[in-house]
């Protein structure tokens, strides 16, 4: 195929490139009317022709691609680059070096092992609000969490001196997703003088605000990233493509987020998972580029594989806006132009499998939760809502309390604000009393390191305050996220919510720990520039750090005396959260009621202090006057937010700040890292250790006979809840490994945190304190009912035992049936491990001796992730036979039908055997979609197929 041609460069010269519209002459004339990001993946494929890993008949398959009836084969596709945020970009580099050891020991050299593609970490996990609603938050987050990461920070720079192609965007810079859209991304790449689309896939969900840009890319677990670093093709079926008219405006009012969270409840309900969605048509191209990069962020939410709108003229006016070079936006244009990709297209000049319209001037103002994004509110339906769910079952998202516990409240008292962490590794009083009793050291909030200056002291002047909690009553309001905070629009609403409320002497409730987390220093800069910094500042909405921090669950501590009341009063409190996920447990775990919505409105809630309210015809409080203030009185018009946007963004801010990467954070330049091409290993390290993927090969294909379930499980359940990211309970065995290993409460971190070592985050399996686990009726968390021999440890809470079996934690319970030799598998819903692309999801469960996950559906990456680490999914080929045997607590299990030669989709047979010899049979499909999933299933997984591919 012979499609080279030359184009015009940004610098005057030629450069090469692999034309598709040369393409098109060879006998595929339809290529012109394929979605645009099946056509940018088509490049990818043409390109990296090479006889064995990509084919010419690969380039045939996706060149008459057919958008009403794709066909069922897979795509091989070559990405450009790899990013990675800490969370999953640490155990990935804990891998690739346990790989390098891996194949020393096999006689290989260790540069064998070297990523192939350019990868970029940036760190922006880590960091956690221990302190809020304070000048010194931002300096004392920060400490902590160098204090607290320090083991995994030297373990980056060892990477980043052993591998030639692995980049670190150090603490303190921002979001990967926003730093990726405003620095990181290009558009146009080139490599021996031959030019290409900018393509990637990242260890994170939310890699698809990318799509915003143009740029073809999506989440994927870390074992796949880990392949496609070391030049495996990402494969993936052919996905459909359902085309999305965007046409009107947004009305006054209206934001992109009250859009994306439409955007969100459509396209779930539609059901678009495993595909492709593209935004076309006049609304679309009226999209300002953070506006859609806003909507292309959430596709995880939506389902979508990726939510993309093609490059247009945006597109090149935002890459010249944030500081790119005038050479590269001019390559840019010249490239897409070249290629016949310049441009949204309008309805009919693509072809999709289904057409969705939205008219923009349908949009409203609107709130997404209690549990779910999808589930959209109309803010005047909040209160509504919000009575409903109280008393409405688990099963319909409710929280199934009765309705006469709808006015209960509790009284409690607090000293200080509830962004003060009382007990903080910076705490010089670690023996913290309640108020009744001795007074807290003052000292601790006042003068302790790192901040040797005399501030205000975050307490209360007339001494105790006395308040009270009711259902409703919001604890948490966090501006965060990559999802908003890239976003100036929305940003620049909230400081100017921020300033009336000021000017009419409004104030937030103590009891609100509130909380700015920028997604990149460019927001900080163009805040101060307006005088926007101040205002937020005047309210509690001071900045905390440079990172996720509430949206990925760092909300950090309650308050001792909040927590209390939340536990003595069994209250529904809430967060309000300009993030993507609000999943049960995810913000923070003794909060139940989770709100996603726009900066602006997570300031009007906050202060309201209750989300049972109806903005649109209740006050959120009163002036110093004493005279009731609405929402209406607050919101800022658009063309005061245009005013703003157009007097503080500026090409050389982007180009300053983001000049100085490497030296902008002093703390990381104190971090020193080892040397050398293979990593030391420290066996005390309770963040690091080798983990044990290569040591023994667990894939193969034979029946599983005679198991049990570690968990039966209901729909939706979460990669958060099999592999929560959140805070370490200390009864739990996660906490109980931690404390024995010397690490005090204080220190234990999050299990996001210390993915690096394999011996926490297999304890740390199911261990979400909301997971329910079908065994133990009527109880939340890791627990199970162990029905091996052995004596396993008791759980840490009363569980009643089924037909004579042991309750116990989930991990006590696998470790004693691993040494009885029973297999385990796992039987879940709808929609498992749906959520973040968490690939510890997989890797804990097949720690924990699962050899198949068997559902009624699986989110993508979880099942890819799942065969990844050798574990096999299934799902019920009649989804009403879960119903048959959810109830079957003390069954044991076989899988028959899967000995021999696997093939993809296969059929496969579950036997569920009861005690009393009685059994049911139902029919099973196997879930490796391709010959690639084979392959990998076979090799034990992901990683030893890719070791002995390189080492051949």
């Amino acid at each position: 195929m012979d499609t080279i041609k030359t184009f015009t460069t940004g610098s005057g010269a030629s450069g090469n490139f692999h034309s598709l519209p040369a393409l098109a002459e060879q006998g595929f004339p339809n290529i012109n009317k394929l979605p645009v990001s099946i056509r940018i993946v088509l490049e990818s494929v043409l390109r990296n022709v090479d006889g064995r890993k990509v084919t010419e008949e690969d380039v045939k398959n996706l060149a008459n691609y057919n958008p009403q009836n794709p066909g069922d084969y897979e795509i091989p596709f070559t990405v450009a680059r790899i990013v990675l945020q800490d969370f999953t970009g640490v155990p990935l580099l804990v891998d690739i070096a346990a790989m390098r050891d891996a194949a020393v020991a096999r006689g290989a050299d260790a540069s064998k092992i070297e990523p192939l593609v350019p990868v970029d970490l940036v760190v922006d996990h880590s960091v956690q609000v221990d302190f809020a609603g304070s000048q010194m938050a931002l300096d004392r987050n920060m400490a902590i969490e160098f204090i607290r990461n320090r083991e995994r920070y030297e373990f980056l720079k060892w990477g980043q001196q052993a591998f030639d192609t692995f980049a670190v965007v150090p603490p303190g810079i921002g979001i990967v997703h926003q730093v990726n859209l405003e620095y990181l991304a290009k558009g146009v790449l080139s490599k021996d003088g031959t030019y290409y689309p900018d393509t990637l896939v990242g260890t994170d969900s939310h890699t698809t605000m990318i799509n915003g840009l143009g740029v073809v890319g999506w989440g994927v677990g870390g074992i796949e990233a880990e392949a496609g670093m070391l030049g495996q093709p990402v494969t993936f079926l052919v996905p459909e493509v359902v085309g999305v008219y965007l046409h009107g405006s947004l009305a006054e009012g209206v934001t992109a987020t009250d859009l994306t969270l439409r955007v969100t409840e459509i396209l779930r309900k539609h059901g678009v998972v495993g595909k492709f969605v593209e935004f076309h048509g006049p609304g679309a191209a009226a999209l300002s580029l953070p506006d859609r990069a806003t909507i292309a962020n959430m596709a995880p939410e939506y389902g979508a594989t990726m939510g993309f709108f093609p490059v247009d003229g945006e597109t090149i006016n935002y890459l010249r806006g944030t500081g790119r070079s005038e050479e590269l936006c001019t390559t840019v244009e010249n490239y897409y132009k070249a290629q016949g990709l310049f441009g949204i297209p309008d309805k009919g000049e693509c072809e999709y499998k289904d057409l969705l319209e939205i008219d923009l001037a349908t949009i409203v103002p609107a709130v997404a939760g209690p549990k779910r994004p999808q589930d959209r509110i109309d803010v005047p339906a909040l209160r509504e809502s919000f009575d409903h769910l109280f008393s409405a079952p688990g099963s319909e998202g409710g929280f199934g309390l009765s309705p006469s516990e709808r006015d209960r409240s509790v009284s409690l008292t607090m000293r200080e604000k509830a962004g003060v962490s009382v007990d903080s590794l910076l705490s010089t009083d670690s023996s913290h009393q309640d108020f009744e009793g001795e007074e807290r050291n003052e000292t601790e909030m006042v003068t302790n390191r790192p901040a040797p200056e005399q501030v205000n002291y975050d307490l209360f002047t007339d001494g105790p305050m006395e308040m009270k909690l009711h259902h409703g009553s919001v604890l948490i309001a966090a501006i965060t996220s990559c999802t908003n905070t890239s976003n100036p629009s929305v940003m620049l609403a909230a400081g100017l919510v921020a300033k009336k409320a000021n000017e009419l002497g409004l104030t937030i409730a103590p009891f609100v720990k509130t909380s700015l987390g920028p997604g990149s220093r460019v927001v900080t800069d163009y805040l101060d520039a307006t005088g926007l910094t101040k205002e937020l500042d005047q309210l509690g909405f001071q900045t905390v750090g440079y990172g996720c921090t509430t949206c990925i669950g760092n909300s950090g501590p309650l308050h001792p005396a909040i927590e209390g009341a939340i536990k003595e009063g069994n209250l529904v409190c809430a967060s309000v959260l300009s993030g993507n996920r609000n999943f049960e447990a995810r913000v923070h775990g003794s909060i139940k009621s989770n709100f996603l919505m726009s900066p602006p409105l997570v300031v009007a809630y906050a202060l309201a202090g209750r989300v049972d309210i109806d903005l649109t015809t209740e006050p959120l409080g009163n002036d110093s006057d004493g005279n009731p203030v609405f929402l209406k009185d607050l919101w800022p018009s658009q063309a005061e937010i245009k005013t703003q946007i157009e007097s503080a963004l500026k090409p050389e801010v982007y180009e300053k700040l983001y000049g100085n990467v490497d030296t902008a954070n002093p703390k990381w330049g104190e971090i020193k890292g080892s040397t050398g091409d293979t990593y030391e290993w420290d066996e005390t390290s309770t963040y690091v250790q080798s983990p044990p993927f290569f040591d023994t090969k667990i894939g193969a294909s034979e029946d599983i006979t005679g198991a049990r379930p570690l968990g039966i499980f209901g729909d939706s359940v979460t990669t958060d809840h099999i592999s929560p990211a959140g805070s370490i309970k200390e009864t739990s065995p996660a906490g109980q490994y931690l404390l024995e290993n010397g690490v005090e409460k204080a220190s234990f971190n999050s299990y996001g945190a210390r993915r690096g070592n394999d011996r926490v985050m297999t304890r740390g399996t199911f261990a979400n304190v909301r997971i329910k686990n079908l065994m133990c009726p009527g109880i939340e968390g890791g627990y199970t009912q162990y029905f091996g021999g052995k004596s396993v440890p008791a759980p840490d809470i009363a569980i009643d035992s089924y037909s004579g079996a042991q309750p116990t934690f989930i991990y006590d319970a696998c470790m004693a049936y691993l040494e009885e030799g029973t297999p385990l598998i796992a039987i879940g819903g709808e929609d498992y491990g749906m959520g973040s692309s968490r690939d510890w999801a997989a890797k804990g469960t097949r720690l924990l001796g699962v050899k198949a996950v068997i559902t009624k559906s699986f989110e993508r990456i979880h099942r890819s992730n799942l065969i990844g680490m050798g574990v096999l999914p299934l799902n019920f080929v009649d989804k009403a036979d879960y119903d048959k045997i959810k109830d079957f607590t003390d069954a044991t299990f076989s899988i028959i039908g899967i000995a021999g030669e696997l093939k993809p989709m296969q059929p496969a047979t579950l036997i569920a055997t009861k005690p009393d010899g009685t059994t049911i049979e139902v029919p099973l499909k196997v879930r490796l979609d391709t010959p690639a999933e084979v392959d990998y299933y076979n090799a034990g997984g992901i990683l030893p197929y890719v070791l002995d591919q390189i080492l051949a």
